[in-house]
């Protein structure tokens, strides 16, 4: 009887050599960085150094062309003693306490109102309040133009059909404000709109059918349920729109040119001014200013409506 010869297990695979795997490694090591280095690269040139740049250039005296003279912080303490500066930040902080608080509140009631289940044609409601917001600023601020000119528009012709009197609602410092004010409110509503359905579709349902159970009412639900539940939502929300009315520029531009009188020259106007007339060390300045005041104001709206956790 004849045995049939023993099969050898076949050999295992050298290991690569130590010089091999270490550039393994470090390949997996760098790859990350090698896909997000198209993004770093872009956002150096076309953010970090624009900045770095104006904050060199705040410290300067320049036109535009020849050398830049350095001035140390002599922009910054001209601006500081300036009534403008300080006028066109009381128009804004004016603007604001128009615009977010009764923005927030309006903006919150239809996010609710919209994200009824039972409400019919929802999708032709969101639609019809985002189509202000996506339509060319310029364009709204012409046709706010045209409906409450004083003498030709058709606000005022409402008015004297119901025996009012004509109101200087772009020409009067009483009316230019709230008059900006309601334009900027009719276009970005439906921004803020978008941002709240978006936390209220993330709740859970069941927190409001206990509340049911308990027998809260529509408004007691509201307030002790949905307003703490998006406190967060809320909050981009806000800072997002201050970040908006300081940094307001074409609406006082295209409708009252920071008129009557600079009642409606925004921070951001303001620092247009300095950039349109060839001033771009105080320009610089001022917008740094502008973005100090802006962090502020940020900040202190995120404490306010800082969730609990």
């Amino acid at each position: 009887m004849t045995l049939a010869p023993a099969t050898r297990a076949a050999p295992a695979p050298a290991p690569p050599p130590p010089k091999a795997r270490r550039a393994a490694h470090l390949r997996r090591r760098l790859a990350p960085y090698v896909f997000v280095a198209p993004f770093i690269a872009l956002f150096a040139a076309f953010s970090i150094y624009p900045m770095l740049f104006t904050l060199r250039l705040s410290f300067t005296d320049w036109r535009g062309s020849g050398t830049a003279q350095w001035v140390g912080w002599g922009n910054y303490t001209y601006l500081l003693g300036s009534e403008a500066f300080w006028s066109s930040l009381g128009n804004s902080a004016m603007l604001w306490l128009l615009v977010v608080p009764v923005q927030m509140v309006l903006a919150l009631l239809i996010a609710v109102c919209l994200n009824n289940a039972k409400l019919r044609l929802r999708g032709v409601y969101r639609v019809s309040y985002l189509v202000p917001f996506v339509t060319p600023l310029v364009a709204v601020a012409q046709i706010w133009v045209v409906l409450f000119d004083q003498d030709y528009g058709a606000v005022n012709q409402i008015l004297s059909v119901v025996g009012l009197p004509d109101v200087g609602w772009l020409t009067t410092t009483t009316w230019a404000k709230p008059t900006l004010a309601l334009l900027f409110i009719w276009k970005t509503t439906g921004f803020i709109v978008v941002i709240l359905l978006s936390g209220l579709q993330s709740l859970d349902e069941t927190l409001y059918e206990a509340a049911e159970i308990d027998g809260a009412g529509t408004l007691r639900k509201l307030w002790s349920l949905t307003v703490p539940l998006i406190r967060r939502t809320l909050a981009f929300a806000g800072v997002m729109q201050t970040l908006a009315v300081f940094q307001m520029f074409a609406e006082p531009f295209v409708v009252t040119q920071g008129g009557p009188y600079n009642s409606t020259t925004t921070a951001g106007f303001l620092l247009y001014k300095h950039i349109n007339q060839a001033d771009l060390g105080t320009g610089a300045a001022n917008s740094f200013l502008l973005v100090v005041v802006v962090m502020l104001l940020s900040l202190l709206f995120v404490r306010l409506l800082r969730s609990e956790d």
